[in-house]
């Protein structure tokens, strides 16, 4: 295999090398935004900012800062390693060579060219266990964090594999089919296939694939089922159960959300969850989650995910006529295939110029549910407490640099929240 920056016409040694260049920028952008990060929690790292005395006691918020410190440091190795992986694979040849022997032993056909394409995809994954491995095991189980098992963590893992395989391999392979059935419009129809697949995923997934991975019982009756019935009742939000999920099976971190559609929507609480917070917080964290249902976000947020999918397939039939891309990267053109693999592997480089926009629409969405929230409980303090309490509970940042919560930070900081909620009665 000769690298592909020494081969070729003057303009696919362009398309890679600006291709190399953008993934070094990329880079360069990631290094120095975890650098403003880490140097602005060390300047604040003396005394807890005023605005959030209360939040952490000195030693925790010390720990904090600890934490978010090594996060980073451990951030800076992934992301210089990721690149690294990146840049080999498009330059080696690898992925031409390897597509070329596979097509070569097993025929072209769209069920091959999926294999090739989601074999590609658990290579790379499986490349990045070390790291998974360290950061769960190492850096989780130093601050407390990990309460998962290596045998839970591996079989994590593996049924996440089969998963994708037994998911990913008939809808790959059914676009692939698209492109022979329907010429020059097989984009259109690939992402109506898509987009069907995942609402489809939505409705089966709460029922099929996440009790793979977690066990999930009906909220026990008592008070705390009460309140959060009466909630539901008082907001219009029509559920067919409350369900406590084992989270503390993996992580002492915690969540809530909910899952289904219609009557089968189902409101979970990670059993974590329950043990930080009380009965009005409680409350008050799933009113948020219900303003979200209210304020139709989800709608609107997988409107703009089928929106951005659409403009990608277009982009991949673009990129398919194009035979200098394909030479750029070694491959013969007259296959999608190579063309749906270099996009799945280079659209990171251009979404993340991108994340500071899609961050301020969901933090936009995040103070529009905290008002509700605050709203519905006639009373702003259980949703501050129960942040706050979060906050401590998950040793997060209280004070990250901005350029870096713009770009990494789908939720306000606690501070922006607290202020946004002020104005509302406490």
């Amino acid at each position: 295999m000769i690298p592909l920056l020494l081969s070729g016409s003057p303009r696919e040694i362009f398309c890679a090398g600006a291709v190399l260049a953008l993934i070094g920028a990329r880079r360069l952008a990631q290094f120095r935004l975890n650098q403003l990060n880490c140097r602005h929690v060390q300047a604040h790292a003396d005394k807890i900012p005023e605005a959030l005395r209360g939040v952490m006691d000195e030693t925790t918020y010390t720990k904090s800062v600890v934490y978010t410190l090594a996060k980073g440091r451990f951030g800076q190795i992934e992301n210089s390693l990721d690149a690294l992986v990146l840049m080999a694979v498009l330059v080696s040849g690898v992925l031409s060579w390897t597509f070329e022997i596979v097509q070569t032993s097993l025929g072209a056909s769209a069920w091959t060219s999926a294999s090739f394409l989601l074999t590609i995809g658990v290579l790379l994954a499986v490349l990045r266990l070390p790291l998974d491995w360290y950061a769960q095991f190492r850096i989780e189980a130093r601050f407390g964090f990990n309460t998962t098992t290596p045998k839970t963590w591996w079989l994590d893992r593996i049924k996440g594999f089969l998963l994708t395989l037994a998911l990913g391999a008939p809808l790959v392979g059914l676009m692939l089919k698209l492109v022979e059935w329907t010429g020059a419009w097989w984009w259109l129809w690939a992402w109506a296939a898509l987009i069907g697949f995942q609402l489809v995923m939505m409705m089966l997934a709460p029922v099929l694939i996440l009790p793979l991975f977690n066990k999930f019982t009906p909220l026990p009756e008592g008070g705390l089922r009460d309140r959060l019935v009466t909630l539901a009742a008082r907001t219009k939000f029509r559920a067919r159960s409350i369900q406590v999920m084992d989270g503390s099976k993996r992580s002492r971190h915690s969540n809530a959300f909910f899952i289904g559609f219609g009557g089968f929507r189902k409101i979970v609480l990670f059993d974590t969850l329950i043990a930080q917070l009380s009965g009005p917080e409680l409350e008050a964290v799933l009113a948020h989650e219900i303003g979200h249902y209210q304020k139709k976000h989800i709608p609107k947020l997988i409107a703009w995910s089928a929106l951005s999918s659409l403009v990608a397939f277009f982009t991949i039939s673009v990129l398919a006529r194009q035979d200098w891309f394909y030479h750029a990267f070694g491959f013969a053109p007259g296959n999608v295939t190579p063309a749906l693999l270099l996009f799945g592997l280079l659209a990171g480089v251009v979404t993340f110029w991108l994340s500071p926009v899609q961050h301020a629409l969901m933090r936009r969405y995040e103070f529009e549910a905290d008002a509700f929230a605050a709203r519905v409980m006639n009373d702003a303090q259980p949703l501050v407490a129960a942040l706050r309490k979060l906050t401590e509970k998950n040793l997060s940042n209280l004070t990250p640099h901005p350029a870096f919560s713009a770009f990494y930070y789908s939720h306000p900081t606690l501070l922006e929240r607290q202020r946004a909620l002020a104005p509302s009665p406490i």
